[in-house]
């Protein structure tokens, strides 16, 4: 069994302790169990193989791209599977463990500086604008995950793994946007299933963009980049709920305390979209999202350490 064959297959449980009372069943997929801890191995095996098999990625070439830090591990395990040497530009706005992963697993990083810790749009365009001269030295194949279709695929058996986990019985699908690949290779497989499937998209309260507002700083590390994402398709997604920092801070805190369930302020964000949907849907609702990647990876940061 090759290693990047454990990717994927994540486990799906069901909420029981942070789900009111006359809510629908809340299901989270687990996908921490992923070997980086994070659901971005699914793109990156895709976007790594795929370039590699049409040629775009040639064997000893440098894989560059811009992240907050998940798909920056992902890469890196990749690319350490598949002999490739990862260069990755990130910031000091994201958890020092991300960093460290990283590193870890062979990344050489690239840091850009934020204003005060904060997620901004002026942040993700430094990121994007360093990783895009980079790319211009000789033997560099750029990600460039904002525009990448090839991650929309790695995410297609996501979408295969609910509906057959669920048995068919989900109504809805939850979930984060940064990319939007995510929720569009998961979606686009759960609506061939199932046509009326809701497919509601989830974003920071302090940066609206998808439902028509203004930008803004806020910090659920990995989401809500300040501009409509290019792979955003808003024809795939029946609703968009914004849920706020603090919020997503405390829901991923009582969801360790309460659930044993150890993830991020992302994953916070999904369940409480989650929950208003499978009220809205009633009682005898299925709801699926996801809890994108573990809780190891905000040890450092308030999340856990205000707890």
């Amino acid at each position: 069994m090759d290693l990047l064959d454990a990717i994927g297959n994540t486990s799906l449980v069901r909420l029981r302790k942070v789900v009111p009372e006359g809510c629908g069943a809340v299901f989270a997929k687990l996908e921490w169990e992923n070997p980086t801890g994070s659901m971005k191995d699914r793109m990156a095996r895709a976007v790594i193989d795929r370039a590699a098999a049409d040629g775009r990625l040639r064997p000893g070439d440098t894989v560059v791209e811009y992240t907050g830090g998940s798909t920056g591990a992902s890469l890196a395990l990749v690319g350490a599977a598949r002999g490739y040497p990862i260069r990755i530009v990130t910031s000091d706005a994201f958890s020092l463990e991300k960093r460290d992963q990283m590193r870890a697993l062979g990344a050489d990083l690239v840091l850009v500086p934020s204003d005060g810790g904060l997620s901004t749009r002026k942040l993700f365009e430094d990121m994007i604008e360093t990783a895009r001269r980079i790319s211009a030295e000789p033997r560099t194949y750029w990600i460039d995950q904002l525009r990448n279709e090839d991650s929309i695929a790695g995410y297609h058996p996501l979408g295969q793994e609910i509906w057959k986990q669920t048995e068919g019985r989900v109504e809805a699908f939850v979930h984060s946007v940064g990319t939007s690949a995510s929720l569009r290779g998961a979606g686009t497989i759960l609506k061939e299933h199932k046509p009326g499937i809701r497919v509601v998209a989830v974003e920071p309260a302090e940066s609206p963009v998808l439902s028509g507002g203004q930008a803004g700083p806020h910090k659920i590390e990995g989401v809500g980049i300040g501009w409509i994402p290019p792979l955003w398709r808003p024809s795939l997604a029946d609703q968009v709920v914004s849920i706020p920092t603090a919020a997503a801070k405390e829901m991923a805190r009582r969801l360790a305390r309460e659930e044993g369930l150890f993830a991020g302020t992302s994953s916070g964000a999904n369940v409480l979209a989650a929950i208003q949907i499978a009220t809205r849907l009633g009682k005898d609702s299925t709801v699926v999202t996801l809890m994108i990647d573990s809780g190891l990876k905000y040890l450092g940061t308030d999340v856990y350490r205000s707890a």
